[in-house]
């Protein structure tokens, strides 16, 4: 069964989620990095300032989709799993980790 708890302190025994769509993540995430390492040589070269900000606009929709997509997943599992199980705390916890988490990414 899928551990739901927060990953504070998790070790690699904890098995979340989004397990399943790990391998897409990852894929996600290091087409991110290339990206970045793109703009990193794109400074390196002088590129033109535009084109520069063009890539940065690019890399920051490709780690907002994965914030999205983390945050469905944990409104979809996390939370809707607490409730199931009756647990008005517990749910109530993870809906308020999904809205501080929202406020940390609108504040980016």
């Amino acid at each position: 069964m899928a551990s739901h708890e927060s990953a504070h302190g998790a070790g690699p025994e904890k098995t979340y989620w989004y397990h399943g769509d790990k391998a897409a993540i990852q894929r996600r995430l290091r087409r991110i990095e290339g990206q970045i390492r793109g703009l990193q040589r794109m400074v390196e070269d002088d590129e033109y300032c535009i084109d520069i900000l063009t890539q940065v606009s690019a890399s920051t929709k490709g780690l907002q989709a994965v914030a999205l997509n983390l945050l469905e997943g944990h409104l979809a599992h996390c939370v809707a799993e607490a409730q199931v199980q009756g647990d008005a705390a517990e749910a109530e916890a993870k809906v308020k980790e999904a809205t501080d988490a929202v406020a940390r990414l609108l504040r980016t």
